[in-house]
Order: structure tokens, then C-alpha cells, then sequence
């Protein structure tokens, strides 16, 4: 019983996770830290023309879902993916979809 209920979990944990990519803006940051292996906030809204609340809080939706890691260097805040699994879902979705 213990082990059906872990598996629970760790769905829910996936799914959680995959509500927090759904979003355009979301999946955007994702394909930019494909490409490049990190950015800092500026770079990231400004290659993406939004405001830079708009970009943070995205950021940090995805960083309290563990997709993202936040590295400070003086007064920048750098992200990255923390697993690059998730660009193989983004390209995979992409490519089924037409």
C-alpha cells in the first residue's frame, strides 16, 4: 500500500510541475535556457519584451516548482534549469504540434 501511495506523490509532483510550465511565457524562459545555459533576469525580459515583474514572477513560479536554480552574482540574479528534461519535453510537445 505504502509503495501505490509514494507513486501518488511523486504524480502529483510531476503534475504540479507541469501546471507551472503551461504557460507561454513559461515555456519561452524554458527554450531561452535551453540555448543558453543561463541568464540573468534583465536578459531574460528583456529578449522576451515584457516587464521585468512579468519575468520575475514567472521566475520564481518556476523556481519554487524546483524546474528552475537561482544563482546571485552581486547585484544579478542568474537562472538555469535544474534538469534539462525539461527542454526534451518542450521539444517533444513542439514537435507533435500540428
Amino acid at each position: 500500500m505504502e509503495n501505490v501511495e509514494l507513486n501518488a506523490k511523486k504524480l502529483e509532483q510531476l503534475a504540479s510541475r507541469l501546471k507551472a510550465i503551461a504557460h507561454p511565457v513559461r515555456i519561452a524562459i524554458i527554450e531561452m535556457l535551453s540555448n543558453d545555459s543561463r541568464l540573468s533576469v534583465t536578459e531574460i525580459y528583456q529578449l522576451l519584451d515584457i516587464e521585468q515583474a512579468a519575468a520575475s514572477h514567472h521566475l520564481n513560479i518556476m523556481k519554487n516548482k524546483g524546474i528552475l536554480e537561482s544563482r546571485r552574482e552581486g547585484k544579478k540574479i542568474f537562472y538555469s534549469l535544474q534538469n534539462e528534461s525539461l527542454s526534451e519535453i518542450i521539444q517533444c510537445v513542439n514537435k507533435c504540434k500540428d
